[in-house]
């Protein structure tokens, strides 16, 4: 039997607004907008999820979708970079910004890496399967961009090429471990 996952990104925040590395803060006025608008638009899943972030719990309520919360689908873990703006962060450590953006395997900020990242978002894919059915997740952008790297069996190195929009469906269908990828639906449309 084939599972279908559609991962839902959530609507933009404050941070994404400032090009910050998020600090859990809420959506703004305009992702509050644009996700009510969206509201209704997602065919019913078998199960539901929300990574913890208020930004992807609040999506999923303005979208009006019962999940259950996954502390699994959390984003990457930033550490001490956590709230700062990239700007503030490049200018104080260039060379560490350097290495997040070329290194998989950096984690100099004192969080996760981001090979740590899609090793974590690979098991719970993985677990997923085991179950066919229909699956919704709203999950933050580098979490589906995790997927999309797990899916697609390219290492990590390849996560910085795949841009991830505010309240957009990638959807993966797959059995055995093999995974289908449909890319980037604005949600609400076709």
């Amino acid at each position: 039997m084939t599972t279908r996952v559609m991962l839902v990104s959530p609507a933009a925040g404050e941070a994404q607004r400032e090009v910050r590395f998020d600090d859990d803060g809420p959506l703004s006025e305009a992702g509050l907008r644009r996700v009510r608008a969206a509201a209704g638009a997602l065919l019913p899943a078998d199960r539901a999820f929300a990574s913890p972030s208020v930004r992807c719990r609040r999506t999923a309520e303005e979208l009006g979708l019962p999940v259950l919360p996954a502390g699994e689908l959390a984003g990457c873990a930033m550490g001490g970079w956590r709230g700062r703006t990239l700007a503030e962060v490049a200018d104080a450590e260039s060379v560490a910004v350097s290495a997040w953006l070329s290194d998989p395997d950096f984690s100099g900020h004192g969080g996760e890496s981001l090979r740590q990242l899609c090793d974590r978002i690979a098991g719970w894919l993985t677990r997923t399967a085991v179950d066919a059915g229909r699956v919704l997740a709203v999950v933050e952008p580098d979490v589906v961009r995790a997927a999309a790297v797990c899916a697609l069996g390219v290492s990590p190195e390849a996560f910085w090429r795949l841009d991830v929009p505010p309240l957009t469906v990638t959807e993966l269908s797959g059995r055995g471990g093999r995974w289908n990828l449909r890319l980037g639906r604005e949600l609400g449309r076709g």
